[in-house]
């Protein structure tokens, strides 16, 4: 390995420029390499001598594999996330492909530049609706079956959490949220307050507040977080939130 050389996992947040962290914008103009999926890219300026390694949204194993030989190469490899880069990011997989990677890997100089994640930036607009206990589930079943995302969501209701919900619906998957929803109907009352946070932080930003009763799935795309509130969650002039006690 040539001395030198690092991986930066860096989370860009939600949207907002003014959510990007001092932090990571210092990483970003240190770096020789700026590697991620490529929309995320996109939202970095260009900056002479600096190397952007865009790549489609399926492949993190390779995309961390890259930034890792990079680095081994002596180079400073940036790694961007939106979001929190340990939240459903890039994060896992970079360790991941160090982990099945050379041995040599693991002694190199890792760190992971922590973002405002889209649930918390939802729950920031809407009030605090995570104000107590509360839980994060993934919705999408590219890593996982779909019957543990179910089993998953009726344990947390069944805990009472309020829950943020990550990539609810998509193109490839535009039939699971509705049976999330049925779901959620079985076992949960009529006006259990849900949150449809879209493109948040962002000039499109969209926050819709509503009872269960009317959540439709057409209400979520990619570009939406969904935060349920627990049973004890409640509105207070435009605001939701969930009260500290249990």
């Amino acid at each position: 390995m040539k001395p030198g050389g690092w991986v930066s996992v860096t989370g860009l947040g939600p949207g907002a420029e003014d959510l990007v962290t001092p932090e990571a914008r210092a990483i970003l103009a240190e770096a020789t390499d700026i590697v991620g999926y490529g929309p995320y890219v996109a939202r970095i300026p260009e900056r002479e001598g600096q190397i952007r390694h865009a790549s489609d949204n399926r492949v993190e194993l390779e995309r961390a594999a890259l930034a890792l030989s990079l680095a081994a190469e002596g180079r400073r490899a940036a790694v961007v996330s939106s979001g929190d880069p340990g939240v459903f990011a890039m994060a896992s997989a970079l360790f991941e492909a160090m982990e099945a990677g050379p041995e040599a890997w693991r002694n190199l100089e890792v760190r992971v530049v922590p973002g405002v994640t889209a649930m918390l930036a939802a729950a920031a607009a809407a009030g605090a609706p995570l104000g107590h206990d509360f839980c994060a589930i993934n919705l999408s079943d590219n890593l996982k079956p779909f019957g543990l995302v179910l089993k998953r969501l009726r344990l947390a209701v069944e805990a009472d959490f309020a829950m943020g919900l990550y990539n609810p619906r998509s193109k490839a998957r535009p039939r699971q949220f509705a049976e999330v929803l049925t779901l959620l109907r079985e076992i949960c009352e009529p006006e259990r307050l849900i949150l449809f946070a879209r493109a948040v932080s962002t000039p499109e930003q969209e926050i819709r507040v509503i009872p269960l009763r009317e959540a439709a799935p057409e209400m979520a795309d990619m570009r939406t977080v969904v935060l349920v509130g627990s049973s004890r969650t409640r509105r207070v002039g435009r605001f939701v939130y969930t009260p500290r006690s249990a």
